[in-house]
């Protein structure tokens, strides 16, 4: 016995060093990725810009590297730059005597279409400096080949084999109701809104005349700026690059050359060689380059010292209810408005808004704060790539709204969806479901039948004064009538050129541009300079980012398709509840 207590002691022992050890063992290495994470990039005193599109993504903000994610990836990690730290650092370098010029790789180009406006804006600005692009193409896309008509020169690889996919703007429209069916799935509709179209995947196996034409004529509108701008940049018209695509005339790096759309083939090799002439190096060796997420980086940490801030609110992301921060929680959005009003420092506002949309409840909480804050300051919208339905709603009201070409904006209508699965769980599942209510409609939301008459009626009610609401609140922000608001509205979705046709928006402009305006609009400021721009709300450190990396995540089905089908759901029954989907919602939706 005596024996085995000194054997567990010992054990004991053992274990509670070799846990202590792990621990610090553990925390140095948590030290060390968190010091690779604040690690400051250098930079060279003078060089070549070399921005390579392939290596990071054009977002909203600029969300710092995920420390896991860096010591797995390495070099191969994709950086995530925020495109008003992207035009600001184009900006920077307009002004550094240390950049020389900008060598472009606009390849494998990543972002939404409005990021990706600002950004070439940002490099044609660039350019008026009298700083001189220079881009090389091997492989082209439609926005690679977009970014690179900004350049004073574009180089193509002399190699044949690459993939030609410089062809005009497509989008294509999905339809389950043949394979719901198959599944024994009925999914009730309910909206107002003939273009209101998000809920049509699953209740038609073809697109309905209204959406067939707003989708044409939103894919019209986005080719049309952009084709003007690239002819334009290349000294043609529209209707001659419109034919080069049709006629398939640019199928290798040649054909480019031939038809003005590149200047010369040059291998990287040859390409190395013109590019230290223009640099002036006296070989290839010497040229020194500056790669633009570094560039970014070391921007960000240069701040301004002024009393007097911008705050720019980006509302990214679906609008849902609650306190998460991946979307644009109400209840955490609302707080963060509620924050800036009370910040005596903040003189303007500018939200910039990137958001299909989303719950009704939510974008209510949001607009009323902007409303309250609006009393005290005066506040800019910016749209990017959506600003839709619920986007829509929560910025009408604004005091001016910028918009770019390409922004999906609009979809004034309203929606909810229910479905049936009783025939899924009776004829696929062989499932016999018996309802056990306290009232005639207890089960109206269980999913286990399908809605009766009244019922409809009932939930069409709510969607007829929601839809009511949301046309007198955009009558209201920009000086129209009801009547005309509900011509434009019906759930249609308009580009950015087409919304400032028809007066859901106020100029065509960039997020620069909106926070320009909103430092004219603040009094004694007569430059961008005398400001400090702050963002909100605040990206995550890199502690937050380990420490969220660490922890995981709760939702069963977060991140999964399941969040986009944005269908309005019960959890009555305990069954529901356990899958993670919540209380019924109707919900404001732009993705059509």
């Amino acid at each position: 016995m005596k024996g085995f207590f000194k054997t567990f002691l010992a054990t004991l022992v053992a274990m509670f060093v070799f846990s202590a050890i792990s621990s610090i063992f553990s925390f140095i290495i948590l030290l060390g990725i968190i010091g690779m994470g604040n690690t400051q990039p250098t930079l060279p005193e003078e060089g070549v810009l070399k921005i390579d599109m392939s290596t990071f993504v054009l977002t909203e903000q600029s969300i710092e590297a995920d420390p896991l994610d860096a010591l797995m990836n390495g070099d191969q990690m994709i950086a995530n730059v925020g495109i008003w730290d992207a035009v600001q650092s184009i900006n920077t370098a307009a002004k550094d005597p240390g950049v020389k010029f900008i060598y472009l790789l606009p390849d494998m180009a990543m972002g939404g279409t409005a990021q990706l406006e600002e950004f070439r804006v940002a490099l044609q600005n660039f350019r008026n400096s009298g700083k001189p692009i220079i881009s090389y193409i091997e492989n082209p896309t439609n926005a690679g080949y977009y970014l690179a008509s900004v350049s004073d020169k574009i180089y193509m690889t002399p190699y044949d084999g690459g993939m030609n996919m410089f062809c005009g703007v497509s989008s294509q429209m999905i339809f389950l109701k043949d394979i719901l069916d198959k599944m024994g799935v009925n999914v009730q509709l309910i909206r107002h809104g003939k273009y209101k179209s998000a809920g049509e995947m699953f209740i038609r196996n073809s697109s309905s005349p209204e959406n067939l034409e707003q989708n044409q004529a939103l894919v019209s509108s986005i080719w049309e700026s952009w084709g003007t701008t690239i002819a334009q940049s290349r000294n043609m018209t529209f209707d001659n690059l419109n034919g080069l695509l049709n006629d398939l005339k640019l199928n290798f790096p040649s054909d480019f050359v031939k038809e003005g759309l590149a200047d010369e083939t040059l291998s990287r090799e040859e390409l190395a060689d013109k590019l230290a002439t223009q640099y002036y190096a006296n070989s290839v060796n010497d040229v020194q380059y500056m790669g633009f997420a570094d560039y970014v980086a070391v921007q960000r940490n240069v701040f301004n010292t002024s009393d007097k801030k911008i705050a720019v609110i980006f509302a990214d992301g679906e609008i849902v209810d609650g306190k998460q921060k991946e979307q644009v929680a109400g209840d955490h959005f609302a707080q963060v408005i509620s924050e800036i009003r009370a910040d005596e420092s903040v003189k303007a506002v500018v939200l910039r808004v990137n958001s299909p949309g989303g719950s009704v409840l939510a974008s209510e909480k949001i607009k009323a704060e902007l409303d309250l804050l609006r009393e005290r300051v005066p506040v800019i919208a910016s749209y990017g790539a959506y600003a839709a339905s619920g986007g829509y709603w929560i910025s009408a009201n604004t005091d001016y709204i910028f918009s770019n070409a390409s922004t999906l904006t609009g979809s004034i209508g309203v929606f909810s969806m229910i479905p049936d699965l009783s025939g899924t769980v009776k004829d696929k599942l062989h499932v016999t479901v018996t309802p056990v209510n306290s009232n005639k409609h207890s089960d109206m939301y269980s999913l286990m039948r399908p809605l009766d008459g009244d019922e409809k009626a009932y939930m069409q009610a709510s969607v007829e004064k929601i839809y009511n609401k949301f046309t007198s609140l955009v009558a209201n922000g920009r000086g129209m009538t009801v009547e005309n608001v509900d011509n434009i509205a019906q759930g249609r979705v308009w580009s950015g050129a087409e919304a400032l046709e028809i007066g859901l928006v106020d100029q065509i402009g960039t997020l620069e541009d909106a926070i320009n305006y909103a430092a004219q609009c603040i009094e004694g400021v007569t430059s961008l300079d005398e400001v400090n721009v702050e963002c909100y709300p605040r990206p995550l450190t890199t502690m937050e980012l380990l420490l969220e990396s660490l922890e995981g995540s709760t939702a069963v089905f977060e991140g999964t398709a399941l969040k986009n089908i944005e269908i309005a759901y019960t959890a009555n029954s305990g069954w529901v509840k356990k899958i993670g989907l919540d209380s019924m919602k109707i919900f404001l939706n732009g993705n059509n």
